[in-house]
């Protein structure tokens, strides 16, 4: 059974967003959620093919439109599907007919929620190949990155989870253990570390399964990648390793090389790599020539490595290399190609581990428009997207580019936000984008500081976890300047805890160098950024959140830097106080208005800095209050945990003050509306005003407040 953490909410949450906020409106409404029954499967028997809009060879010159989203098609195979286990017996004219309806299923979905399946539209072909040939869940199949994964999903017995989403936090978010998920998916570059590892406990326990890892050529952006591969290497243990090479690149330069491609002579050659006859004869050759002795053996596998380089294409012997035997490449929207390869590779009992290299097309029978704008989660209509913290820090950091030269980006991470191409094209040479290489990308900034530049490091809070022992040694401890840009700061929505950022306030501002901001709306957020590029002598970082921005009216951009560590006071009261920090200052002041209905008057204050503090702000705040309640959208041991130490070392607490913080729980929160998990995590006005209540003695009225 999945883990607890990936299980959905029993309760479906209903709230209406407020000006363009991530305000919640004063009443939320819950209601039950109806769970689908049970699918009884009944024995397979041959169907009849559906019209199919391209056969495997036809994928690169064919363009396909969009069906209408209520004509989906039958899908009788489909249909029939509850486990893998009855992938075993069907034909490979079956086989194709049910990637068709795969595919057809994940259009139709993808039209309904805008949700991005271009992932795994292109994997369709090699997961019904992986599952037809494999014995899952007795064998181990493993998945780098989620996206890639709802084919899986659908083969295994979680169609209905897929089909009845009808909006974006319908689908469950990221891939965590269950029957048919050994190793949770999201960041990438998993699979082929957690995959060996379960090889070799599976051989000391003396065991027979099998291991088969699925990697994208995204990741292998990241070190893990081929460190992992070293090790599997090195230890020989029987495993296979499967690269999604989708000819995409995050590296505009790399789109001219000339990629690998698909023909008869290269399906034949790979064909022949897998085949038994050629393994043995290969091994044969090596035990003899290892006979022979004089040198033998090494000059026998020279010609082999260079005869296996001229056939195979570009890139290939660096596997060899690291210890893999290369397969490929493989036309990976061919169900018979993928089909006798993988047999012969899982048919191989002693062979150590193995990489079969897929080539597949991410626009496969997709219309590129429609699908770019689904997998940069944009309406069809750019111009109707609201405007996010994204696009007011954009703005910012141009004008501040073109005031110093000096300034200069780089972008990690998974993807790249829409906004991010607006500064890619007016910094042009000045904008680095290092895809998942996130430990690379902070010690590149760290290098650029040193060069006399001035860096800004953008990277999504979850990802900068990835690079924390660079953020440690390499920057902070030598005081070096870069500026952290910290996108997707708190809760992300329907990309669920994977992706969520709520630790970035606690292990940033743990760090003695470093000065931690945060701005409450875009306005804000502008003169954090004029704030950062003018620090020389230290680093600095600001986060804010996905999602759209704070304020309605769009204000001109204020480049006025902001007092390091200096809060301010937005409302005045003298009842209780709340002491906000980041994009919870707009909740503060949502609970403040609720209060004041009530006559409480309250002092909502905009911490702004999380290091240092605004000791003056917090002593005030505490002399003229005798409640204080510290709020921030992040983990326990962030900004309330400073408010907290402060204070006590302060003797504040001994005279008197009452001091109550509100963070995100001590749980992971999955993937469902934005204004939903803000209720679940008790972050909104009405759970802040509600725990003002209690403080004050006047509980009925904060009960009253949630219903």
């Amino acid at each position: 059974m999945a883990s607890a953490s990936c299980r959905q909410n029993p309760l479906r949450i209903s709230a209406d967003f407020s000006d363009n906020s991530r305000l919640l409106s004063p009443k939320i409404n819950f209601s039950s959620v109806n769970f689908p029954s049970n699918v009884e499967f009944s024995r397979l028997s041959s169907a009849p093919n559906l019209a199919s809009t391209s056969t495997s060879k036809e994928y690169c010159g064919d363009v396909h439109c969009l069906p209408n989203a209520d004509e989906k098609g039958p899908t009788p195979i489909l249909d029939m599907i509850g486990s893998p286990m009855h992938l075993k017996n069907l034909t490979s004219k079956e086989l194709r007919q049910l990637a068709d309806e795969i595919q057809s299923e994940l259009l139709h979905t993808m039209s309904k929620t805008q949700k991005p399946f271009k992932a795994s539209l292109s994997v369709v072909e090699l997961t019904v190949a992986i599952h037809h040939v494999f014995n899952s869940p007795v064998d181990k199949i493993l998945w780098d990155m989620e996206d890639q994964t709802y084919p899986h999903k659908l083969l295994t017995g979680r169609r209905d989870l897929v089909r009845n989403a009808k909006t974006l936090d319908g689908l469950t978010s990221y891939t965590c253990r269950s029957t048919f998920d050994p190793f949770g998916a999201g960041h990438g570059c998993s699979s082929i570390s957690s995959g060996l590892g379960m090889a070799v406990a599976r051989d000391i326990k003396g065991k027979k399964d099998r291991i088969v890892s699925v990697i994208s050529n995204e990741t292998t952006m990241a070190g893990q990648v081929y460190e992992a591969m070293s090790n599997a290497g090195y230890l020989d243990s029987n495993m296979v390793v499967i690269l999604n090479d989708c000819h995409h690149s995050s590296q505009t330069k790399l789109e001219h090389v000339p990629k690998a491609s698909i023909n008869a002579v290269s399906s034949t050659l790979s064909k022949l790599q897998s085949s038994k006859i050629f393994r043995k004869f290969r091994e044969l050759a090596k035990v003899l020539t290892k006979k022979i002795g004089g040198g033998m053996h090494e000059w026998a596998a020279k010609i082999d490595e260079y005869a296996r380089g001229m056939m195979g294409p570009t890139g290939s012997t660096l596997f060899e290399e690291l210890g893999l035997y290369y397969i490929g490449p493989v036309d990976g929207h061919s169900i018979e190609d993928l089909v006798c390869v993988l047999r012969e590779v899982a048919s191989l009992n002693s062979m150590g581990p193995v990489l079969v290299h897929v080539i597949t097309n991410e626009h496969h029978k997709v219309e590129e428009d429609y699908h770019t704008s689904l997998l940069n989660n944009e309406p069809l209509n750019s111009n109707s997207r609201p405007q996010t913290y994204s696009d007011h820090f954009v703005e910012a950091l141009i004008t501040e580019s073109r005031k110093d030269e000096d300034v200069v980006v780089v972008h990690a991470g998974m993807g790249m936000e829409p906004s991010f191409q607006l500064l890619k094209d007016n910094l042009t040479d000045k904008f680095f984008h290092v895809g998942m290489a996130e430990q690379h990308a902070v010690t590149f900034s760290a290098g650029l500081a040193c060069g006399g530049l001035k860096p800004v490091c953008i990277i999504p809070s979850a990802f900068l976890q990835r690079a924390y022992d660079q953020v440690v040694h390499d920057v902070d401890r030598q005081k070096i300047p870069v500026r952290f840009a910290i996108t997707s700061a708190g809760l992300v929505g329907s990309d669920g805890a994977t992706h969520s950022g709520p630790f970035d306030i606690t292990f940033m501002s743990c760090l003695p160098n470093m000065i931690v901001m945060a701005p409450s709306d875009e306005t804000e957020l502008a003169r954090m950024v004029n704030t950062a590029v003018n620090i020389n002598d230290r680093p600095v970082c600001f986060r804010y959140p996905r999602g759209a921005v704070a304020l309605t009216n769009h204000k001109p951009y204020v480049g006025e830097p902001i007092e390091i560590g200096r809060g301010r006071v937005l409302v005045e009261g003298k009842d209780i106080a709340f002491l906000g920090f980041g994009s919870m200052v707009q909740n503060c002041l949502r609970a403040h208005n609720l209060l004041s209905k009530l006559g409480i008057e309250v002092t909502v204050a905009d911490a702004r800095f999380c290091k240092p503090l605004d000791i003056k702000l917090i002593r005030m705040l505490c002399k003229n209050h005798r409640f204080l309640i510290t709020v921030e959208e992040g983990s326990v041991g962030g900004f309330g945990a400073h408010v907290a130490r402060f204070i006590s070392l302060d003797g504040l607490l001994d005279a008197g003050i009452k001091w109550r913080p509100i963070t995100l729980p001590d749980n992971y929160i999955e993937g469902v509306l934005p204004q939903e998990q803000l209720a679940l995590a008790g972050l909104t006005g009405n759970h802040i005003a509600a725990t003002a209540l209690n403080l004050l003695g006047r509980t009925r009225e904060a009960l009253l407040l949630m219903c």
